[in-house]
This record gives structure tokens, C-alpha cells and sequence, in this order.
């Protein structure tokens, strides 16, 4: 179960470092992404298509661009990871008040 979590937590990890090199560096191609990453292409191409369908990122001739939608999701992500590592938080077992 906690493995599952942490795979889905790499994975989205790895889609916002794809976001953010879009971010900074648009427009920017998959090979540019893959060398400078260390992830291998397939991996960034998927993260890549991730960001297109929610609509963070989209194609150009260049490479990755961001969108309009893309400031908006920036600027509420960092409430949004906070209310995560609460809900985490709050799933902790505190071992001395548990009878284990």
C-alpha cells in the first residue's frame, strides 16, 4: 500500500521537475529534458503528455511551452502540497500511544 503511494509520489515528483524545466526554459524539447534530467525519454515523454492533458503545457514546433492555465496551477500548488503532507501528517501512528 505505502509502496503504491511512493511510486505515485516519484512519479509526480518527476511530472513537476518536467514542469518547471518548461517553466524556465521554454520551449524545450524531450532530448534537452532527458540529457539534463538524467530520466530516460520515454519518462519524459510521458510526463510530458501528463502535462498536456491537464492542460499545463502543449507542443510547439521548438519544443514544450507553457499555457494559459499553467501561472494558475503554479501559484495554488504549494496550498495544495500543504494539504497533503497534512492529510499524511495526520495518518502518522504515534507508537507509544498505540498498543502495538
Amino acid at each position: 500500500m505505502i509502496d503504491r503511494l511512493e511510486k505515485e509520489v516519484d512519479m509526480l515528483e518527476r511530472h513537476l521537475q518536467v514542469l518547471r524545466m518548461v517553466l524556465e526554459r521554454e520551449p524545450i524539447g524531450i532530448v534537452k529534458m532527458s540529457n539534463e534530467t538524467g530520466y530516460p525519454h520515454h519518462k519524459v515523454r510521458y510526463s510530458l503528455r501528463v502535462l498536456e492533458e491537464e492542460d499545463l503545457i502543449e507542443a510547439s514546433s521548438q519544443g514544450a511551452i507553457t499555457t494559459e492555465r499553467t501561472e494558475e496551477f503554479v501559484e495554488e500548488l504549494d496550498d495544495k502540497v500543504d494539504e497533503i503532507i497534512g492529510k499524511l501528517e495526520s495518518m502518522k501512528i504515534d507508537t507509544e500511544e498505540a498498543e502495538v
